[in-house]
């Protein structure tokens, strides 16, 4: 009976839903209802605004076309952003009006701007209002009877500058000057600059230069881009503020306080500032330079922190200091230069001499040279040398007496460690300013005098003198190694550079700054101190990246030693270690020890180049046996067999050759001749006829004729021809020459092929190192040219007289072709301040640019064959000598020693005993040369003895003439021996097979026959030709 029907309960629930649908729905109505509101009232709104801005426009223009204001590109500017923000077809008429306005503007640009005319006169009115109320001297009140007054009205003045300074006075001051000054082209005059600079300044002796106003002062005025260098002469007036800024900021955490707050940049900018008051006042430079010296490291350090060597996402670009990884103030840029220019006065001759003068006023020793024992005679070929060192060490004038360490400075005295600290700071500059560390380092050499006399002062520090000394601070961590070590890193830098960017003449003739025997001295003591560094286990940190010491000590014994290898200054066996076995280095190298290896890498010139020869033959071995091209009991390898044509050797030898993969031209290649007629020649390739087909090979594409390869002026050493192009297929054809000779380096087989050094050292791919000079190698393709432009660099005149341009003009195949050296070079004059970059330019177009393409496509076979780190340990001459055989005289008892002999003859047989002799003390060097080509293709003996030429040199008994001649038989072997002959071959020449290194000898009567006959075959070169 108290149950609700069913019906009752749905009929509740359907009213509740539609109330509950009532209700959403006039919700929803409300809500549409304040939408249209809103958006009717935005429409009207927007309505008006731009019924109001197109009011504002027209009045503009009415009252432009009615002349009663001017349009200027401010005011123009303003109103144009209005118009474009409502801008709709309606205003087209506007728009139109807009343009003729900005059109017209431009015709007043150069007028005075009212709106900035206004702000300098509010600036200088409220300056002046300042100027007058922070001091009371301009006062008439005070003067005559009002002197009363004075105390009471200053002390006013004093609480005007102490309420400007809680509000924040000397910030404003910065942003009144940073936006006045930090800009190409200041906008604030000489007397609002005087007024600011003397408002800020007046709280600061207010206080008596107290602590925190010096503090204000330095972060919010001396922090303002070379703000000295607009006040331009700061007088003694100044109350010495450069000293108070240096006992400042001498105290380490008042300075770190002073880096925080302005970062890196604005740092930066009280750097220039400091070294431009510096270079200002030089006495209280001279009196304070100490602190002066550690205020400015410790700066720059601050900034080293925050100086990175590439970019990545939390570093940002600097024109002074590279990629930074605080935050850059953009706004500075414009003022950079002038920046730059105050930092230059710290490497300026100045300053240096300021800082350096304990180094500069010592006088270098002198002594009379003793007179040396008389040489023995020696042959022509080392005359230069021999020359040079006279020259060197036995001036007729006083020579520097600094060829040995002399020692005797304390490191802990107070000279060392001032010097010590001048060179921390410039070694803390070259490392943080990144992007003028080459304007630093050649300031730091423009005293010719300055390096010598470090080096003189290095030489005496410590009981021993200067190697011992810094061999002992590898070894230590303290403050005080470390900053000898900087010294010595410093002087490296500077050194190296100097070396770098003097010419030949002024290194060996004019000896700028350094004497030869100097170099000799220095190098010596790198290369010791490098070598100990590699052995010793102590070039890198605990990361494994290689010490900053050893990057620049490395880096200047290396530059001396490629000096040397061009043109030599220093003594036989300089530059061996006599303390390095090579057996020991050969057996950790074996092991795989790291500082094998490194020496390896890093002064292979150490290890003698007999073993460094033998060590890259012996790589050669290991990777023939790893590919498997050398015999074994169990396999073969694998041959290649090409048939040659004789008359077409350069054509077959190209189409077949060029597509074999590099592996199969390292290996086994066997060829067979065909002759005119269209017949295989007989006889079985076992090398010999292989080293033939090479020998020919390389003699056609390096002939001058084929104008492949052309041959420097002067010596006659070939480098790539610029006019190759003339062979259709000219680049293939380079690779293809490349691997040929790649091919006779891997094998061991000496051609006669001389090149110019320039082109060997980008072979070996010297010309990518920072410190390669193509000035310095362009004697190697043409001294007479290198004269040419040495002699602009020191022309006296003025260069432009000379009607140069940044051009090169060449004689090609008959046509002038003028070739620009930078686009637009043509019409670009040479001047006293290019003429360096153009004597560069000029020798890099001469030996790179020119021959680029062929350069690279030889590079890229040569490197296909041979692998350019096994060449990483020889110079360039010592390539040449791999590619050519050894320069030295033939050794004509290895020779005998290493001869074998056919066809009846032996050691003790009368013709040989004769030919022997005959060599040894009737021909000349020359003819021995002669002799030696003669019978195997190459004037030079191999680089490692007769005993690595292959095949061996042999020596025969011939009875008849080539064409006759069918090989040994017993009855020609013993009729050799036993000197028995069918007939007098009187008649008859020598001949030779260069391609098996065989002297084919008749069985001569007489002494007399054989010397005449020999002699007139190598001098007619004959070989197959007669018999």
């Amino acid at each position: 009976m108290f149950t609700v029907p069913q019906s009752s309960k749905s009929d509740f629930l359907d009213k509740a839903r539609q109330a509950r649908e009532e209700r959403r729905g006039q919700k929803d109505k409300e809500k549409a209802a304040t939408n249209i509101q809103a958006l009717i009232r935005r429409f009207l709104c927007r309505c008006r605004l731009q019924k109001q801005i197109r009011k504002e426009v027209d009045d503009y223009f009415q009252a432009s076309e009615a002349g009663t204001s001017k349009r200027n590109a401010l005011s123009i500017f303003k109103i144009a952003r209005k118009l474009l923000f409502i801008y709709q077809l309606e205003d087209k008429m506007r728009f139109e009006k807009l343009c003729r306005a900005i059109l017209a503007s431009m015709e007043v640009e150069n007028e005075p701007k009212p709106d900035i005319l206004q702000d300098n006169k509010m600036i200088t009115l409220y300056l002046t209002m300042l100027v007058t109320f922070t001091d009371t001297s301009t006062w008439r009140i005070v003067r005559g009877k009002g002197e009363a007054l004075r105390p009471a009205l200053t002390r006013i003045c004093e609480n005007i500058m102490g309420h400007l300074n809680q509000k924040g006075f000397y910030s404003i001051l910065q942003i009144l000057l940073t936006n006045g000054l930090a800009r190409s082209k200041p906008s604030l005059s000489k007397g609002t600059l005087t007024a600011v600079f003397t408002l800020s300044l007046r709280p600061v002796i207010a206080a008596h230069f107290s602590e925190n106003l010096l503090r204000s002062f330095l972060i919010h005025i001396m922090s303002v881009p070379a703000i000295v260098c607009h006040l331009n002469v700061l007088t003694p007036e100044t109350h010495d503020l450069l000293r108070k800024f240096i006992l400042f900021l001498s105290r380490e955490e008042q300075c770190l306080d002073i880096c925080v707050c302005l970062e890196g940049s604005h740092t930066l900018c009280l750097l220039g500032n400091l070294i431009h008051l510096g270079f200002l006042t030089e006495k209280v430079l001279e009196e304070e330079a100490n602190h002066f010296v550690k205020d400015l490291t410790d700066m720059l350090s601050y900034c080293q922190r925050y100086v990175s060597q590439k970019k990545s996402n939390l570093t940002h670009w600097h024109p002074v200091l590279g990629w930074f990884s605080q935050t850059v103030d953009y706004g500075l840029n414009e003022s950079m230069p002038l920046v730059t220019k105050q930092l230059q006065y710290l490497w300026g001759v100045s300053v240096i001499r300021t800082l350096f003068n304990d180094v500069l006023s010592k006088k270098l020793e002198s002594q009379e040279p003793t007179p040396p024992p008389p040489q023995p005679s020696t042959s022509q070929n080392n005359l230069p040398v021999k020359n040079l060192f006279k020259r060197a060490f036995q001036k007729s004038a006083s020579v520097r007496n600094i060829l040995k360490p002399v020692g005797g400075k304390r490191v802990d005295s107070v000279e060392v460690q001032k010097v010590c600290s001048i060179c921390v700071l410039y070694q803390t500059a070259l490392s943080t300013l990144t992007q003028i560390r080459l304007q630093i380092l050649t300031g730091l050499t423009h005293l010719d005098d300055l390096l010598p006399k470090l080096w003189a002062f290095i030489c005496e520090l410590g009981p021993q003198g200067g190697l011992k000394l810094f061999m002992e601070c590898l070894n230590n961590d303290t403050e005080e190694s470390k900053q000898l070590l900087a010294m010595l890193v410093l002087f490296c830098d500077c050194s190296r550079h100097l070396i770098t960017i003097l010419d030949d003449i002024e290194v060996y003739e004019e000896q700028t700054s350094f004497k030869i025997e100097e170099l000799i001295t220095i190098s010596s003591f790198l290369n010791t101190f490098v070598y100990k560094m590699v052995w010793d286990g102590i070039l890198e940190n605990a990361k494994g990246e290689k010490l900053e010491l050893f990057h620049s000590v490395h880096g200047w014994l290396m530059v001396l030693y490629e000096r040397d290898c061009r043109r030599r200054f220093t003594p036989d066996d300089h530059w061996l270690r006599k303390d390095l076995k090579p057996s020991l280095l050969f057996q950790e190298l074996e092991k795989g020890k790291k500082r094998a290896q490194l020496l390896l890498q890093y002064i292979p010139h150490v290890i003698p180049h007999k073993n460094r020869v033998l060590l890259f033959r012996n790589i050669v071995t290991k990777e023939k046996e790893s590919l498997g091209l050398i015999e074994t009991s169990s396999a073969s390898p694998h041959v290649t067999h090409i048939t040659i044509r004789r008359s077409r050797m350069l054509e077959d030898g190209y189409d077949q050759l060029r597509r074999l993969p590099a592996n199969s031209i390292k290996g086994v290649i066997r060829v067979k001749f065909v002759n005119d007629l269209g017949v295989d020649e007989a006889g079985i390739d076992q090398d010999g006829v292989f080293k033939e087909f090479l020998e020919e090979i390389i003699k056609k594409v390096f002939n001058p004729a084929l104008n492949l390869f052309k041959t420097t002026s002067g010596n006659e050493r070939l480098y790539p021809s610029p006019t190759s192009y003339i062979h259709e297929n000219h680049l293939q054809l380079f690779e293809f020459v490349g691997k040929m000779l790649g091919k006779a380096v891997y094998e061991g087989i000496v051609v006669d092929v001389p090149f110019a050094s320039f082109f060997l050292s980008q072979v070996l791919g010297h010309h990518h190192s920072t410190f390669y000079s193509s000035i310095d190698e362009l004697p190697s393709l043409d001294s007479e040219f290198y004269k040419n432009l040495t002699s602009i660099k020191r022309y006296d005149g003025d260069v432009g007289d000379l009607g140069l341009t940044l051009s090169y003009d060449e004689d090609v195949m008959g046509q002038l072709v003028c070739h620009e050296l930078i686009p637009g070079g043509k019409t670009m004059p040479v001047t006293n301040e290019n003429k360096i970059s153009y004597i560069h330019l000029m020798a890099h177009f001469r030996m790179h640019t020119q021959i680029k393409e062929q350069t690279a496509a030889f590079i890229r076979g040569f490197r296909s064959i041979i692998n350019p780190e096994w060449l990483h340990m020889f110079s360039t001459p010592e390539v040449q000598r791999l590619v050519s055989g050894d320069n030295a005289e033939i050794d004509l008892d290895d020779l005998k020693k290493h001869t074998v002999y056919y066809g009846g003859f032996h050691s003790s047989h009368r013709v040989i005993i004769w030919l022997w002799d005959i060599l040894s003390s009737d021909f000349t060097a020359d003819e021995r040369a002669m002799f030696l080509k003669f019978v195997t293709s190459c004037s030079r003996p191999p680089l490692l003895g007769f005993a690595y030429l292959k095949p061996p040199f042999s020596i025969r008994c011939v009875e008849v003439s080539d064409d006759q001649d069918t090989g040994d038989t017993l009855g020609s072997v013993l009729r050799g021996f036993f000197t028995i002959r069918k007939k007098e071959p009187g008649g008859r020449l020598p001949t030779s097979s260069t391609c098996f290194n065989l002297l084919k000898l008749p069985n001569y009567s007489k002494k007399s026959i054989l010397r005449d006959k020999l002699r007139y075959a190598i001098s007619m070169n004959t070989g197959f030709e007669l018999s």
